[in-house]
């Protein structure tokens, strides 16, 4: 077993890599990047807006991490020189994920004609008019429309209007490859889609669960939180079949002493199950809980149903069957329920350890079991958080960038709008996928992120992708989607504003449902243009006998405006550019139990443990402490003892079954695909595996959760071939 235990997250380390980015940027623009009035652009943790750029809701500063100095390096970057434009697309392909990114600011519109094998720059008359008369000439209910969460709540917004005044609700974004599943889970456990909490719960915790999440890589500013917890005398659970160096010691920049004594304590117990395996967990926990009296049976009696079912499910569930499943043991499992039972005050936060299984939607419904069994939610300090990835992914869900619209919020759109909007449910994103490679799909807008990295079965991407005919991509920079999986059709990428250089003010949404306005203004580019801004010219000239004034429309306060008439909860955005007053959603920070169900009652739901697939490796995909998403800053992983983006993490029991030695290179192979790899070990539970995301890819199959759409990106089958 490769040593790991004198890795510790953070610390120097990561503060000179910070420091060196920032030169490199420049400390003047880094300077002003960092302080301007700005959401930040990493993830949905949040920070900056109308408190200043390093400061978060509860006032404190400085409230940044390696991500946020991440994301500002890529934007500061001057354009991409046109003389690499005089390079093939075959050229390009060369590149590299982390070469593709270093390249530069994209800073002209880019066309490449059908059948071409270069791209050219174009001016923005040219882009505006082709892509309208592009979308002019496609039946509507042969497109798709799909979002990142990077963009803005009115860039989203004016997104999906386009979209459905056009014609069709095939309109999806990232969560369904990430949190679709969390959603869907809490709407029939607690009757909303996202956190009960607020940040300010975290502060009176005394019991933070982490369970298939690594905040020290994906979310570092989570760790100050749990740092906290465990140095006012409360306690961290991490449950993941990984022990992640960086949630066992974390030296937490922020905090001197933390610093000073080589890092600071953040588990306090580590369970560390078979991949996949999270339910048989969660259900020995609250049989363990149910055994020792420790349930709240006043809140189960008061404000739940399905009880009694749950009850039974458990009681009927035999031990062994639990620790066979999870490979934990019984004592274990019940020294973990102990400490569960012993908290006041509990916060269950969770990543896509839990999401990105074919049964994602049951594992986050066995997580609010828990819960509930404990009156864990509807209270303050206590509830139920997943740690969503992109800056506004939940904005962008909230404001109605999906297939699917409630009718009241469907309705109200009409009426303000005085257009009747497409019926029909809309693909989710797999979905449009596959109607993409059956030929059922013309053209296709995406906006932001990378879809075809992000895909599933990387041969799978590039046949879907590649078989649409016209492809428009809004984004800042250029990535391997851009360049891969292009087929022969017309492709046209047009250069977008950043988070901090957008014309008017903008606002996002955070993890925490609490919305920031960001001030926007900075230039940098010349021939960028907001997202916002192309979305009304294109609207303008594709639908001009609609009563939508697309091109004035673009105006981000009239946007605003319109989400706040009709998306719920959103009213106080209406005047939040005068105001300056950043909020919480109205009804969905849970400090009182009243839940969102039907009858106002958190609801129990039993959940089968999934069988597993035993005569082989299970694979997880993974992030690096150097990327986000499918962005690659940095190709070796300091927290993972320096690995290689084509490592492959394995228990060293299971390679010296296989014959296998550290360093050696393997193949890595699934029933979808095979991958290049280089064996490395690590403390996993045998029959475990992991492997870098979008890499390892090429190995995830395209089945989904049947509820959530998900794809099951983290319980792969696969086998070693030597």
């Amino acid at each position: 077993m490769a040593d790991t235990s004198h890795i510790v997250g953070g610390g120097p380390k990561k503060v000179l890599y910070t420091l060196a980015t920032i030169a490199r940027m420049g400390v003047g623009k880094a300077g002003k990047a960092l302080t301007a009035k700005n959401a930040c652009k990493a993830c949905a943790y949040g920070m900056g807006g109308q408190r200043g750029g390093m400061t978060n809701e509860l006032d404190e500063f400085p409230s940044v991490c390696n991500k946020s100095v991440q994301a500002q390096s890529t934007d500061i970057q001057p354009a991409i020189p046109r003389e690499i434009f005089e390079h093939t697309i075959d050229d390009l392909q060369e590149l590299s994920g982390k070469e593709m990114e270093h390249l530069g600011r994209l800073g002209t519109p880019l066309f490449r004609d059908a059948g071409a094998n270069r791209f050219r720059p174009v001016d923005w008359n040219f882009a505006i008019t082709h892509a309208a008369q592009r979308l002019a000439a496609t039946d509507p209910q042969r497109t798709f429309f799909y979002s990142s969460g990077r963009s803005s709540n009115e860039a989203g917004f004016l997104f999906q209007l386009l979209a459905r005044a056009y014609g069709t609700n095939n309109v999806n974004n990232c969560s369904y490859y990430c949190h679709q599943a969390t959603s869907e889970g809490l709407a029939t456990t607690i009757g909303k889609g996202t956190s009960s909490v607020e940040l300010e719960d975290l502060v009176g915790a005394d019991l933070i669960f982490v369970i298939g999440a690594n905040p020290s890589s994906n979310h570092p500013r989570f760790i100050h939180m749990l740092k906290n917890c465990r140095e006012r005398g409360g306690e961290v659970i991490v449950i993941n079949p990984a022990r992640e160096p960086g949630l066992v010691k974390f030296a937490v920049p922020k905090s001197p002493s933390s610093m000073l004594k080589g890092g600071s304590e953040i588990a306090s117990a580590y369970v560390q199950p078979k991949i996949g395996s999270d339910i048989a967990l969660m259900k020995g926990i609250a049989k363990a809980i149910l055994e020792m009296g420790l349930e709240d049976a006043a809140f189960i009696a008061a404000h739940s149903s399905g009880y009694k079912a749950f009850r039974d499910d458990i009681a009927a569930l035999s031990w062994d069957v639990i620790v066979n499943a999870c490979g934990v043991a019984r004592a274990e499992i019940e020294d973990i329920a102990r400490r569960y039972g012993a908290a006041q005050r509990v916060v269950f936060a969770w990543g896509m350890g839990m999401t990105h299984h074919v049964h994602g939607v049951e594992n986050v419904e066995a997580i609010a079991n828990l819960a509930m069994l404990r009156g864990m939610v509807g209270k303050r300090f206590a509830g139920l958080l997943p740690l969503r990835g992109h800056s506004n992914v939940q904005g962008i869900g909230t404001i109605g960038v999906k297939p699917v619209l409630a009718r009241d919020v469907l309705a109200r759109m009409e009426a303000e709008f005085g257009v009747t909007f497409p019926t029909e449910k809309g693909f989710d994103t797999m979905a449009c996928l596959k109607a993409a490679e059956s030929g059922a799909i013309d053209s296709a807008v995406i906006m932001g992120g990378n879809l075809w990295g992000a895909t599933p079965d990387r041969a799978f991407a590039s046949r879907a992708i590649g078989a649409i005919g016209f492809k428009l991509f809004l984004t800042t920079t250029l990535n391997m989607g851009h360049v891969h999986g292009l087929g022969d059709g017309e492709v046209l990428i047009l250069p977008v504003t950043a988070r901090d250089e957008e014309w008017e003010p903008t606002t996002q949404e955070s993890m925490f449902n609490y919305v920031r306005l960001s001030d926007g203004g900075i230039r940098r580019l010349d021939n960028v243009r907001p997202e916002s801004w192309i979305l009304g010219e294109i609207g303008q000239r594709l639908l001009p006998h609609l009563p939508i004034d697309f091109k004035a429309f673009s105006a981000h306060s009239r946007v605003r405006d319109a989400i706040a008439a009709i998306v719920p909860g959103m009213e106080q955005l209406a005047d939040i550019d005068v105001a300056k007053r950043e909020f919480h959603i109205n009804h969905r920070v849970m400090h009182t139990p009243e839940f969102g169900t039907p009858d106002g009652k958190a609801h129990f739901v039993v959940t089968p443990i999934p069988s597993l697939q035993h005569d082989r490796l299970s694979l997880a995909t993974v992030r690096s402490e150097g990327q986000f998403n499918t962005i690659i800053y940095e190709e070796q992983d300091s927290y993972r003892g320096g690995a290689g983006r084509f490592a492959v993490f394995l228990n060293a029991d299971d390679m010296a079954a296989l014959g296998v030695t550290e360093g050696q290179a393997v193949t890595l192979a699934s029933d979808t695909g095979r991958m290049p790899a280089v064996a490395t070990a690590f403390d996993l539970p045998r029959g475990s595996a992991m492997a870098y995301y979008p890499e390892a890819n090429v190995l995830v199959g395209t089945e989904v959760d049947p509820r959530s759409k998900t794809p099951a990106f983290k319980s792969v089958p696969v086998w070693i071939e030597a």
